[in-house]
């Protein structure tokens, strides 16, 4: 057990994340100084953290090793290919030279498409693709015996494909534009109104309840862990 002044280094830890923890909810009294500290803290603790984790687990693994000790990775020589996102790395330094900043140009080129390449697939299959399927569900309950059972539609389900078809239709007319919104068009539209409303408010909501989560984590910290160590600093780390 490591020992600092007579307190365990866990309790020391332990004052330190209730400290810092009251710190920064001192923003709910209003900005102060003791709360910018901890905010500059935070982030400059974050970013060190973050290169650490980049060197070990990029740098070191898969561009050092792979070259200079593939022995240990059960390569039979070195990884020569990785001689070009080395080079193309080195490159996004230049824009610290004016006068060769030209040159960033190209990763930062192969970066964007590479990401729009891996991304535009994922955001069709989950946003277009997805809700398609979605609309295409059976949307009458059915239980004949002639079926497996897992062909079965329950009302439940049923209704709730006649649901999610009437929300889409009725949320794509309320962006129809080519037409003002009157009649037929005027009234899905504003059942698509509704709809958008539902959506961004679950939406809300599940972000609300993120944050009180993370509130909940914080108050049972200082609660279970910083507060019997305020009472007994000498006894044993709860």
């Amino acid at each position: 057990m490591t020992e600092l002044w007579g307190i365990d280094i866990n309790t020391w830890g332990t004052w330190l994340g209730g400290l810092l923890t009251l710190a920064i909810y001192s923003f709910l009294y209003g900005d102060n100084p003791v709360y910018k500290a901890c905010e500059h803290l935070f982030v400059g603790v974050s970013a060190a953290y973050g290169v650490v984790i980049v060197y070990h687990e990029y740098v070191i693994r898969d561009l050092y090793k792979p070259l200079f000790e593939p022995g240990e990775l059960g390569l039979a020589g070195p990884k020569l290919i990785l001689i070009i996102p080395i080079m193309l790395g080195l490159l996004l330094l230049s824009r610290f030279v004016p006068k060769y900043a030209y040159l960033s140009r190209w990763p930062i080129a192969l970066a964007m498409g590479a990401g729009a390449g891996a991304g535009i697939p994922l955001l069709v299959q989950g946003n277009i693709l997805k809700q398609l399927h979605g609309t295409m569900d059976p949307m009458w309950p059915t239980a004949d015996p002639s079926l497996p059972v897992e062909s079965h539609v329950s009302a439940l389900a049923a209704f709730s494909a006649v649901l999610v078809v009437v929300g889409v239709v009725c949320t794509l007319s309320y962006f129809y534009f080519s037409l003002q919104h009157k009649g037929a068009l005027g009234v899905t539209a504003k059942v698509g109104i509704w709809f958008l409303m539902v959506a961004f408010g679950a939406g809300f909501g599940n972000t609300v309840m993120a944050r009180i989560s993370l509130l909940i984590g914080r108050v049972q910290f200082l609660l279970y862990d910083f507060w019997p160590t305020v009472l007994n600093p000498f006894g044993p780390t709860p």
